[in-house]
């Protein structure tokens, strides 16, 4: 016991010990960031300023300098490490991937200390492995600054043999500076490069107007027309991260859809209900990208030859209608300015919003009885049960919501599958979020059928930008591209006339497809368009698409 007890006072009177126990801090950092090869790149790019603690130096201010370049370097390397570690534990994506770029892009600092907040204990494990190095860095550094100016050499410099094996090593480690693949990812030039492409990026979606132009140019060269008699109403219902899994419309064990469930059997064969919907994008904007153009544009690519829902229907005569209850830039740049009117009733923006989907009502209530035009396409964006969940419904201070202390079915089989309490709580708030969103879009619907079939051809579609994983395959809440929860949607469509034939609702369905649908709906014909693509037509062709890890055997279940 003696013995080892004597091994941490050895090390720390030591500067070659102390040099050889950062180096193996940054071992390890380097490996709970980076896999495979990528871990001996990163492990060659911080060798250098720690294999130079070897040296003998006797000159204090080149010793300090010294220091400092291994204090940063590890500083650096531990911070990238523990982002990394993050990403790939919750998405399962790297810092310069797409689903981070663009939402990291999409967030406002406010958002960033929300969304920080709402981790809560989940930031813990980071924390703890995070403020401990940042306290004893310091001081291992200064000790073996200390004793580099006090001692001789170590063993290993005092022999000719050790002195040409590290400079051997430090040669070899910086021939990886030479290589730019393996330079830029060192966290001092990766993450400065990181802040100035999120930088471009959100200046990109600032100057949209010409882009919005060439949409509207491609849309006039394609001619669309409207093949529809007299007044048309269209009204699109999109909502974010709602799990079809989760509404008793489609089997849920709770009832978190009874208004729509009600309406399904009022409506009958005028309702279709798409059994097998999914997104195939776990993210907002690139969803939205590909629902409007046709599953054409990704959500920073350039126009292009692509077409614009939106501005197809402009071109065709149809007045266009954008209520959001999202505080989106990159939302309003690239697809609500394509609108003749706007209707932004969100202030707060960020995960902390409040904002409740039905004051977007009265607003479809103003569109659909505005009398300037026959023809209407009114879109309706709403949050859904986009995190937090919580705020997604009324806080009632008197009481708790519906599923606040539910120990149902789902509760239970959340239990028997170890889910934590916490996950099991979120899941209550949850469905709770869908139950107030299913009275939403029920009257949606109802002032749909109220206002605009009495004047003409009227109809309605509704459906999710993505899922939403909480609890249903892994021990996590939010989105997901590594599961189907996070692609798992509804979609649902209503029309006057004629009845929807209901074999379609067993035909697997794809949300960057749905504008072909969207276009049946609206009477639009234009040089170009694919019917194969259109869920209604009787030669629709489904493809299936890549969901990456989370590919299913099968789209139809």
């Amino acid at each position: 016991m003696s013995t080892l007890l004597q091994i941490p006072a050895r090390l720390w009177q030591s500067p070659g010990h102390l040099a050889l126990l950062l180096i193996l801090s940054l071992l390890g950092l380097v490996l709970l960031g980076h896999e495979g090869r990528r871990s001996l790149q990163m492990l060659a790019l911080g060798l250098p300023s720690l294999l130079w603690l070897l040296w003998p130096l006797r000159q204090r201010h080149w010793i300090m300098l010294r220091a400092w370049l291994a204090g940063l370097t590890l500083f650096s390397f531990a911070c990238d490490a523990l982002v990394r570690a993050f990403l790939l534990r919750q998405y399962q994506a790297a810092p310069d991937g797409a689903l981070v770029i663009t939402a990291s892009a999409n967030t406002t600092p406010r958002e960033v200390v929300e969304y920080l907040s709402s981790l809560g204990l989940g930031l813990l494990p980071s924390l703890a492995l995070l403020l401990p190095a940042l306290l004893l860095l310091p001081l291992v550094l200064r000790r073996h600054a200390l004793l580099s100016m006090a001692s001789t050499a170590s063993p290993l410099m005092t022999r000719r043999a050790g002195r040409w094996l590290l400079l051997s090593v430090l040669l070899l480690c910086l021939l990886g500076y030479l290589s730019k693949p393996w330079r830029r990812h060192h966290p001092l030039l990766f993450w400065p490069s990181w802040v100035m492409q999120i930088g471009e990026l959100r200046q990109s979606w600032r100057d949209q107007q010409a882009q919005r132009e060439l949409l509207l140019a491609n849309a006039h060269a394609a001619k669309p027309v409207v093949q529809l008699n007299g007044p048309s109403t269209v009204v699109l219902v999109l909502t974010d991260s709602v799990n079809r899994d989760n509404m008793s419309l489609y089997g849920y064990e709770r009832a978190t859809t009874p208004k729509l469930q009600a309406l399904k059997t009022e409506l009958g064969p005028q309702l279709l209900q798409l059994r097998h919907a999914w997104s195939v994008e776990p993210g907002t904007l690139a969803s939205l990208s590909g629902i409007f153009s046709f599953g054409e544009r990704a959500p920073h690519d350039p126009v292009g030859n692509t077409q614009h829902l939106l501005a197809l229907a402009r071109t065709a005569g149809y007045k266009i209608w954008w209520m959001s209850n999202h505080d989106d830039l990159a939302v309003d740049q690239q697809h609500a300015q394509l609108a003749h009117e706007q209707e932004m009733i969100n202030r707060q923006p960020g995960r902390a919003s409040a904002s409740l989907d039905s004051e977007l009502i009265s607003g479809l209530r103003r569109a659909l009885e505005d009398a300037s035009t026959q023809r209407k396409f009114i879109v309706v964006h709403l949050l859904g049960a986009h995190p937090h969940y919580r705020l997604r419904s009324p806080q009632l201070p008197d009481r708790d919501h519906v599923f606040e202390h539910a120990k149902d079915e789902v509760y239970q089989q959340m239990q028997i599958q170890d889910r934590p309490l916490w996950l099991r709580e979120l899941r209550q708030d949850y469905d709770a979020a869908l139950h107030y969103h299913d009275g939403v879009v029920a009257e949606t619907l109802r002032l749909t059928r109220g206002l605009a079939a009495p004047r003409g051809h009227a109809a309605w579609m509704f459906l999710s930008d993505h899922g939403q994983e909480v609890g249903h395959s892994i021990t996590h809440a939010g989105h997901s591209p590594s599961t189907q929860a996070g692609y798992r949607i509804p979609a649902l469509l209503w029309r006057q006339t004629p009845s929807f034939d209901q074999a379609a609702a067993e035909r697997p369905f794809r949300a960057d497809w749905a504008a072909w649908t969207l276009a049946e709906l609206l009477g639009l014909q234009w040089q170009g368009r694919d019917a194969e693509r259109d869920v209604l037509s009787p030669r629709y062709a489904w493809q299936a698409p890549s969901l990456g890890a989370a590919t299913p055997e099968r789209f139809d279940r």
